[in-house]
């Protein structure tokens, strides 16, 4: 038993996706900074898990499997993060690799719109920072362009050249939420909407989303996580109790660099939420 609250950290990424650090690096740094369990979520692959889950137990950390999948909603891009489901599971398998089909090709597009507004060679440049040849993403160019000196950080870009409508977004189609959130439930695990205080939707349209994932078998949100401020910290707790979601709390941890916030350091979800990890059997007495 533990004498204090479990520092759960259920969102973060390695080099099997837009991560700096491997799979090991990264439960080490999250050991060391307290952290009782952990997951990695890697983007749309779950190849990371056996290094993952190996070290995390060589460490003393419970392990959850996790995953974060890409998702085209409302014509817009969200994420849909799975936990502590069977990574064997066939459906699930083959699911993350359709998901990853056509990154390459979107590359190549997203580099020839980046030259149209003067920054060249961005698809060798963002090659450079690829991990897994797979998974090259908006977060491997970002890193090029900070590079370059036309931005300053990664935050920068993503709002002048990579977000949604900006000069190097290209769009991808990915899963639909019906098959992501199917996936992950078929897989006996946990849907949770990633980050939702990054999405640019009205209030209707979040409503929507909301209901629409709950009706699909999904189970909670992101609550505390580095993407969100403390304000929305707030609201999506709110959100949480309203729709009557399960709370989520993860850093979105890329590197020791390219994060807000490091693994294990967020604040506490507010007391009267009911965290994501007190529906698992093997968590909710601990």
């Amino acid at each position: 038993m533990f004498a204090r609250p479990l520092n759960v950290d259920l969102h973060c990424h390695s080099t099997i996706s837009d991560g700096v650090l491997a799979p090991a690096e990264v439960a080490a740094r999250a050991k060391k900074n307290g952290v009782d369990v952990w997951a990695l979520t890697d983007h749309d692959e779950i190849r990371g898990i056996p290094e993952a889950r190996a070290a995390a137990n060589a460490l003393g950390m419970r392990y959850i499997t996790g995953v974060e999948i890409s998702v085209t909603w409302a014509g817009r891009t969200i994420h849909i993060v799975g936990l502590n489901f069977d990574e064997t599971y066939p459906e699930l398998v083959q699911g993350l690799e359709a998901t990853r089909s056509g990154r390459e090709l979107r590359a190549r597009d997203m580099a020839a719109e980046l030259a149209k507004v003067g920054i060249e060679g961005a698809y060798e440049g963002a090659l450079k920072y690829v991990g897994n040849p797979d998974l090259i993403s908006r977060s491997h160019f970002a890193r090029y362009i900070v590079e370059t000196g036309e931005c300053a950080d990664i935050n920068e870009v993503f709002k002048r050249y990579l977000g949604d409508g900006k000069p190097g977004f290209v769009p991808h189609r990915w899963a639909t939420l019906a098959e992501a959130v199917g996936w992950i439930s078929r897989a006996g695990g946990t849907a949770v909407i990633a980050h939702p205080g990054r999405y640019e939707f009205s209030p209707v349209a979040f409503d929507a989303l909301f209901r629409e994932f709950k009706a699909l078998g999904g189970a909670g949100i992101e609550v505390v996580t580095g993407s969100h401020t403390v304000d929305q910290y707030s609201e999506y707790s709110r959100v949480a109790t309203r729709y009557g979601f399960l709370s989520s709390r993860g850093s979105d941890f890329h590197g020791p660099h390219d994060s807000v916030v490091d693994l294990g350091k967020l604040p506490a979800l507010a007391p009267m939420l009911k965290p994501v990890w007190e529906a698992w059997p093997e968590l909710a007495q601990v």
